[in-house]
């Protein structure tokens, strides 16, 4: 049913919390798991502490999940990409003929800026298939 799985990771507490589901759906269907962790190019005129634009950072962290996932007897791909995480999260899953996208969800509250702004809504309304986001 879902022969290849997308998992965007980062360094959020939702991710980790979601690599469960991952490993069951994948050991369940037998799919072929593919992680991807997106470089965010910050604004030309403002200083970024975020960590997610380091391109050792991610590197690190494909690298950390791999193993993660390789101690529960799973292979993995890793992809870097640079860009919008939302939108490059769908071009990758498009790209690769993904069957399911699995994410963690970021509680950003109710309000109407909240949800606009987040990744997981984004990915919701422009995936090219099913979404499961893990709370």
């Amino acid at each position: 049913m879902f022969k290849t799985v997308l998992f965007p990771i980062d360094q959020s507490r939702e991710t980790r919390e979601a690599a469960d589901v991952v490993t069951n759906v994948v050991k369940k269907y037998g799919s072929r798991l593919v992680l991807l962790s997106v470089v965010e190019e910050p604004p030309p005129d403002a200083p970024s502490a975020d960590p997610m634009v380091s391109p050792e950072v991610v590197a690190k962290l494909l690298e950390n999940a791999q193993s993660l996932f390789s101690g529960q007897g799973i292979q993995s791909e890793t992809l870097e990409r640079q860009g919008k995480p939302a939108f490059t999260i769908c071009d990758v899953a498009d790209e690769i003929g993904a069957d399911l996208i699995i994410m963690g969800c970021r509680g950003l509250g109710l309000t109407e800026e909240g949800a606009d702004d987040s990744v997981t809504t984004r990915v919701i309304n422009l995936s090219p298939c099913p979404v499961l986001i893990v709370p």
